[in-house]
């Protein structure tokens, strides 16, 4: 499954860019499906900053993933690799359910745009169903076809609510005297 979101966020590139890679502790409150995000470990020099971060998220899941998923399942470390000379990050997704069946990863890109930053968020998600343990394999491919659809549709809108949580904590933080 292919991953492309964009967000428009309406302040300079330099500015979204590092609170994106900066800020995220304080992002969170404007992200209604997260409900944490720990720092594990940040190192780099000034062109790059490499993270890993601990994600944990929430939401509902459908009737038919119910069975497969429950919300403590819905974390998941982000390795991620932030370019700040070309404005780019690169990232990769490790699940805590079925780590070794799901293949995430992808790049953001932030562009200027008339004094507006967009962010082009492009990447895939791939469940192999011979890799899900605990899972009979004549349901295999079902399951991974629901849990794909699942995390398909909570990726996309996460990363545009990443870019209204950006948007909304900059307006804040410029009123701010």
């Amino acid at each position: 499954m292919l991953i492309s979101a964009d967000t428009r966020v309406p302040f300079p590139r330099p500015l979204v860019y590092s609170t994106y890679r900066d800020k995220l502790m304080e992002l969170v409150p404007y992200m209604p499906n997260i409900r944490g995000v720990q720092v594990r470990s940040r190192e780099g020099n000034g062109d790059w900053i490499k993270f890993v971060n601990e994600w944990q998220g929430g939401g509902d899941i459908p009737t038919a993933a119910r069975a497969f998923l429950n919300e403590s399942m819905l974390s998941w470390t982000e390795h991620a690799v932030w370019h700040g000379d070309r404005f780019t990050t690169e990232w990769q997704i490790e699940t805590h359910a079925f780590t070794e069946a799901v293949r995430c990863l992808g790049t953001n890109h932030f562009f200027e745009n008339e004094g507006m930053t967009v962010i082009e968020s492009r990447g895939e998600l791939i469940i192999d169903p011979r890799k899900l343990k605990d899972v009979p394999p004549f349901l295999a491919g079902m399951v991974s076809g629901i849990v794909e659809d699942f995390l398909g549709k909570k990726i996309g809108p996460n990363l545009v609510q990443m870019g209204s949580g950006v948007t909304t904590y900059l307006e804040r933080q410029a009123v701010r005297p």
